[in-house]
């Protein structure tokens, strides 16, 4: 997402970055650039004219600060007005001092409600909490075995009952209380449409249970059209803040940016990919820079933290910093990487990182890196310990065991001597040479570097209960 934004934000800092000083002109032409792109991203024309004359007031109304050049000036002021458009700050859970704390989702049909509602029970447990969820879309077939699956895989009960919705968000909270759990999602029906019976009955729902957060869950692909149906939601609900779905697609981002100017709610949450742990906290100063290709390098930590083995991390920084790197330590940090997801994404996250380069990496396919781990499980243990040791009949056997070609084994390798170098030059404080190391064996479209990550986090769940009226689904596996 914001890729075409990212992409026109990026042009005009570089032609701006020849500029001895800005000038009234620099500035109107800088702004108009922003204007175009804005637009393009599908964001509402108020929120962009909004945008435009606050970025102009930051140009033109304060001193601008001689250390930075025109193209930094631009860029500077752009992005503390993303920040502010994005939402300003990241959202601060409080809970309730009488558990649980409510959260009831809205939304229309197809947006990911109640994928959503289980990847958010998932989070509160990441953060200590006991939650439930309540499947009260009685509306849609299946969306309440859909809910059940899910608990069963995050670990948390699922109350329902075939009775109507209103009744079964009123039970299900009076069971949380019951069963002593501290937070209740309460995923509500959908439509395709904005109607009066959906908007009647999520007031209902709203009424009766009273909600601590009621967040709204928007495809992030639908653009301004999102933003219309979030201010409708609104005025019947009075949203807490926004939930955006498929912020991985390539979409344009209107909703997103929008959303705050529009509704006056920001966006609170975020989900960027299918799985279950691909959902977190949206941090607008976070998004501001990766939009302006500045990288997200507290993310790129945190998803570190969350998805690698530090003790297999840290193992192969020990011998890194001993000057040893083998085909065996790749293999593994490799391993460890694909754990985080796509490279494209990762190299979005890392600062420094040119356009050529994040693109490149956003194409290398997953069967590339399939094939690197084919060569290197292909060798034997002191071949992949000693790779100067293998000839070219050692290279044949390799190539036919893998599947691949002797040129490709032999590419592998050629670029493995090259990592191994730019790793010795960083155990003895030479720091990174020219053009960070490609990935052996995949084709030269992209770098990667790795570092090392922290232990993850969780907590269990809720206990096994059942209530006269309604059903509590326990999670299978605890």
């Amino acid at each position: 997402m914001f890729d075409s934004l990212s992409d026109r934000l990026e042009r005009l800092s570089s032609s701006l970055r020849s500029r001895g000083r800005l000038s009234e002109a620099d500035v109107d032409d800088a702004l108009s650039e922003v204007r175009t792109a804005l637009l393009e991203a599908d964001v509402e024309v108020s929120v962009v004219r909004a945008f435009t004359a606050a970025v102009k007031e930051r140009l033109t109304g304060e001193v601008l600060s001689t250390a930075l050049s025109p193209g930094q000036q631009v860029i500077k002021a752009v992005h503390e007005q993303l920040v502010e458009v994005l939402g300003g700050s990241t959202l601060k859970v409080t809970y309730a001092s009488a558990p649980p704390t409510v959260v009831l989702l809205a939304g229309l049909q197809g947006a990911g409600k109640t994928t959503t509602a289980a990847k958010l029970a998932r989070w509160f447990k990441q953060q200590g909490r006991q939650p439930m969820l309540v499947a009260a879309d009685l509306q849609r077939p299946a969306a309440v075995e859909q809910l059940r699956v899910l608990g069963e895989q995050i670990g948390v009960d699922v109350f329902s009952a075939s009775t109507d919705p209103t009744s079964v968000a009123r039970d299900g909270l009076a069971e949380a209380r019951r069963i002593g759990r501290d937070v209740v999602i309460i995923d509500t029906a959908g439509r395709l449409a904005i109607d009066d019976a959906l908007m009647a009955e999520v007031r209902s729902i709203a009424d009766i249970t009273s909600p601590h957060y009621t967040f709204l869950v928007i495809d992030g692909m639908t653009g301004q059209d999102a933003v219309h149906t979030a201010k409708r939601f609104h005025d019947t609900l009075a949203l807490s803040g926004l939930i955006v779905t498929k912020l991985d697609y390539d979409a344009r981002g209107g909703a997103v940016l929008s959303a705050r100017g529009v509704v006056g709610r920001p966006v609170v949450f975020a989900s960027d990919g299918e799985k279950l742990d691909n959902f977190d906290l949206f941090h607008p100063d976070r998004m501001a820079s990766r939009i302006l290709g500045m990288g997200d390098v507290l993310t790129l930590i945190e998803e570190a933290e969350r998805k690698m083995d530090a003790t297999v991390v840290e193992a192969t920084a020990t011998r890194l910093l001993q000057g040893h790197f083998t085909l065996d330590d790749f293999l593994s940090q490799l391993q460890q990487v694909r754990k985080m997801g796509s490279l494209g994404n990762l190299m979005k996250m890392m600062p420094g990182m040119t356009k050529d380069v994040r693109q490149a990496a956003s194409q290398v396919d997953d069967r590339d890196l399939n094939r690197v781990e084919a060569i290197i499980r292909s060798m034997t243990p002191s071949e992949r310990n000693n790779p100067t040791i293998i000839d070219g009949s050692r290279r044949l056997r390799i190539a036919q065991g893998s599947g691949t070609s002797v040129s490709a084994v032999n590419q592998l390798l050629n670029q493995f001597r090259e990592m191994q170098k730019m790793m010795k030059q960083m155990a003895t404080g030479g720091g990174l040479p020219a053009g960070l190391g490609r990935i052996p064996g995949v084709p030269p479209r992209g770098g990667l570097g790795v570092g090392p990550a922290g232990p993850s986090k969780g907590s269990g769940g809720g206990g096994k209960k059942k209530k006269k009226g309604g059903r509590v689904t326990p999670p299978k596996n605890r």
